[in-house]
């Protein structure tokens, strides 16, 4: 009766131990799964981060290219007023002369 006691104990404790190796053996293929995911996501991390740099490289070189032609366009649009102005002040000094010459008569 001991003697069966005893091999009922040890079978169980067989099958306690064949289910943990099972067990380990899942979690040791869960791990490797997890850092080759792991890997990947960073690599991907390490791309996209690359991505975003070429992006923002693209966007400063389109902004310096907006920054010069607004400086361009601001030069001919001062330079435009300038005229205006010179033209006014022209017209003004014809009509003070046409007021001048009226007034004379």
């Amino acid at each position: 009766m001991i003697f069966i006691l005893f091999q009922k104990r040890a079978v169980k404790a067989e099958n306690n131990a064949t289910k943990l190796k099972q067990e380990n053996a899942l979690l040791q293929v869960q791990l490797k799964n997890y850092k080759t995911e792991n890997e990947a996501l960073r690599s991907g991390q390490s791309a996209s981060l690359s991505v975003v740099k070429q992006n923002a490289d693209l966007a400063l070189q389109n902004l310096l290219t907006v920054i010069t032609n607004s400086r361009s366009s601001i030069k001919q649009l001062v330079s435009g007023a300038e005229s205006l102005q010179l033209v006014a002040d022209l017209l003004k000094s014809i009509d003070r002369i046409s007021e001048m010459s009226e007034e004379g008569q």
